[in-house]
């Protein structure tokens, strides 16, 4: 945690770009970064200038990784959205069934074995 003032309850009191850089490292973590990739990020960040390609090339290579990840969950979220169809067909099914009247079918007559004659 960078370093902030603190306010006369003994509150940290963290200015605007502190925020913004606290809100930026849980986006990170959100998507999935291991903390050690943002205590390496965090570090290059304080060097400074010098490391913003070093820091770019880390966020492309995260990116392509959510972006994987991302794909992944859609696809897992068409599997589930198919299975919760089917359900949603069956219990149709089920409601149709017990809406229909309950008229017994004649059983069919037996036809005596041999030859059929027409």
């Amino acid at each position: 945690m960078p370093y902030a003032d603190r306010d006369r309850s003994g509150q940290r009191d963290f200015d605007a770009s502190i925020l913004t850089w606290i809100a930026f490292l849980g986006r990170l973590k959100t998507t999935g970064m291991p903390i050690r990739d943002m205590l390496r990020y965090a570090a290059l960040r304080d060097e400074g200038e010098a490391t913003g390609p070093a820091r770019r090339q880390m966020l492309e290579i995260h990116r392509e990784q959510v972006r994987t990840q991302i794909a992944e969950l859609q696809e897992c979220l068409l599997v589930l959205d198919t299975k919760i169809a089917g359900y949603a067909g069956d219990e149709q099914r089920t409601k149709e069934d017990d809406a229909r009247p309950n008229t017994s079918r004649k059983p069919l007559r037996s036809r005596p074995a041999g030859p059929v004659t027409h």
